[in-house]
């Protein structure tokens, strides 16, 4: 790992994250027939911190089709990297967020949706033409990326249809729901949103969750994933999560990248909250097996482990990291054309910082990253031609949530 060169940068990164954003904090306005709801979480879209929606989001009286809360995000990142990828720039401007969720929580049926336009950043990827706000609408979700209908007969078990967030992994899809802007290396490897039905249970501490859908928005249904979490007490969750392609699927794009959406992935999450603190390290094995029938025409595994962590050092100022290593399987001199990492036999390892600071609805944070690849195939790597081992990453959001 570049590690004079993260030093340098971290240093200037750490003093950038004092900044405090220059903004008072503002009401909620709540004109007829939009009302205050009661101050609850609302159970979509999940967010891990330190950003927060609004607790008493606005509330419309949809009469007969009872009570409908929205709220939203608003923010817009800079950019600055070396290293470029071919087609990528080293400076780039974005809006990372411009979205409204609707939903309602309470009933027999249920729903939500999810409305407007995101970026996608994330560690060793293309950014411009491919995860940028104007290419992710076309290219992965279109403006609609989550929807989805909640049949809820008790309290204990719910049934979901619709576009749904995966089940796997232990980062979230949109930038404003997590830790860091950018996700990471193992999110790489994950589905993000997978069209289909899925069933939840609830006894005390535990629950379950099953889904048959389509994957990495494949549009073939032949996924089958789910998830077994148990609250050992208020302070600590352990999450078991598993999926894999039951079929096949020839689709290859960057929604539905064809190695890893007929493979199988499987994690061990275990999260720890306790005052300021939250850490979350996870494990986490993906395997692709050989179809010559779909162009997949060598077998490989790819092995990973994260920790993610936040500390609130004031109640406006938050500190994230994360920690982050994976090794594909294979040598890099073999002729193996699977490709789940940078190459056959190749390794990653990341670190991100990331200093958020929020006063009311409005929030500024950064990400400084450091990414370093071994063994890396020439060609699969980062750089103009891909044969650079390294990248550093250094982003800017800013935004307004309710």
């Amino acid at each position: 790992m570049p590690w004079r060169e993260l030093v340098i940068s971290v240093v200037g990164f750490l003093v950038f994250g004092g900044l405090h954003a220059a903004a008072q904090t503002p009401g909620v306005p709540a004109p007829s027939p939009i009302n205050s709801a009661p101050s609850q979480s609302l159970p979509v879209p999940v967010m891990s911190g330190p950003l927060a929606l609004s607790p008493t989001p606005p509330a419309i009286d949809a009469g007969a089709l009872g009570t409908w809360y929205v709220d939203g995000a608003f923010s817009g990142l800079g950019l600055l990297q070396s290293n470029p990828n071919a087609g990528d720039r080293a400076a780039i401007a974005d809006i990372s967020n411009a979205q409204v969720f609707v939903q309602k929580i309470d009933g027999l049926v249920r729903f939500y949706v999810q409305l407007g336009a995101y970026a996608l950043p994330a560690l060793g990827q293309t950014y411009a033409h491919e995860t940028d706000a104007s290419s992710t609408m076309a290219k992965f979700f279109d403006p609609m990326p989550q929807a989805f209908i909640k049949i809820a007969p008790s309290a204990s078990f719910s049934v979901q249809l619709g576009k749904l967030p995966a089940l796997i992994g232990d980062e979230y899809t949109f930038t404003f729901e997590n830790v860091n802007i950018e996700r990471g290396l193992l999110w790489n490897q994950e589905p993000a949103v997978s069209r289909g039905i899925q069933a939840n249970y609830v006894a005390g501490p535990v629950g379950f969750s099953l889904s048959l859908n389509d994957g990495f928005y494949s549009g073939r249904y032949s996924w089958l994933s789910g998830s077994a979490s148990w609250t050992i007490n208020p302070a600590n969750l352990l999450v078991l999560a598993a999926g894999a392609n039951l079929g096949q699927s020839s689709r290859n794009d960057l929604a539905t990248p064809i190695d890893q959406n007929n493979g199988g992935i499987y994690n061990l999450i275990y999260t720890y909250t306790q005052g300021p603190m939250m850490v979350s390290p996870y494990l986490q094995y993906s395997a692709v097996p050989l179809n010559a029938a779909i162009g997949i025409r060598d077998a490989a595994s790819l092995f990973g482990g994260a920790v993610l962590a936040n500390y609130a050092l004031t109640p406006n100022i938050s500190l994230g990291a994360r920690l982050e290593y994976e090794a594909a399987s294979g040598s890099p001199a073999s002729h193996a054309t699977t490709n789940l990492l940078y190459g056959p036999g190749s390794s990653a390892e990341s670190i991100t910082l990331s200093p958020t600071t929020m006063l009311g609805h409005w929030f500024a944070r950064a990400d400084l990253s450091a990414l370093a690849i071994s063994h890396l195939k020439r060609g699969a790597g980062l750089g103009s031609i891909g044969d650079t081992p390294s990248q550093i990453r250094s982003l800017l959001e800013v935004g307004y949530i309710f």
